[in-house]
């Protein structure tokens, strides 16, 4: 398929789970355009420029990915770089209602865009930034959720800010 999708998210901090999107989003689409999305409303931990080179680091160069930051809607940002796609990740039915409001907000805002929901693998299926977050503040080892330099920068980051 010859197209540009966008994948849209905070990724505070990016997870095996958002690579594993990354990387299956790559074998449909001919470009992929991971867009960090600035979202103060969710106060993240890292600052976009942060998470862009996060995310870099974390696919290594991978073929047809582009990874920028945004701070408008996803839509008007997914229409200046002539994308039609939306990639949304579906973990668990709980994520269900709220990617499915946000599509049909965002189908509303531009009819010609159209969200796609990709799902991780089963061992991702879990893994939320948020949880890990908590997860790390507390000194569990993430080896298994996010790759290395990414836990290093985590609890770096939680030290930094005392939690």
């Amino acid at each position: 398929m010859c197209q540009t999708a966008i994948y849209p998210g905070t990724f505070d901090p990016v997870t095996y789970g958002h690579i594993d999107l990354i990387k299956r989003a790559q074998e449909i689409f001919s470009e992929v355009i991971v867009a960090v999305a600035h979202n103060p409303y969710k106060e993240p931990l890292f600052s976009a420029k942060e998470r862009v080179e996060m995310i870099k680091q974390a696919i290594n160069g991978l073929k047809g990915v582009v990874i920028c930051d945004f701070d408008n809607l996803v839509v008007d940002f997914a229409t200046k770089h002539k994308a039609k796609i939306l990639i949304r990740g579906m973990r668990m039915v709980s994520d269900f209602e709220y990617e499915f409001q946000m599509a049909l907000t965002n189908r509303k805002l531009a009819a010609h865009i159209e969200t796609i929901f990709l799902m991780p693998q089963e061992s991702y299926s879990y893994l939320s930034s948020r949880l890990l977050k908590e997860a790390a503040a507390l000194g569990a080892d993430l080896s298994a959720f996010v790759p290395n330099f990414v836990e290093k920068a985590l609890k770096e980051k939680l030290s930094a800010i005392g939690k």
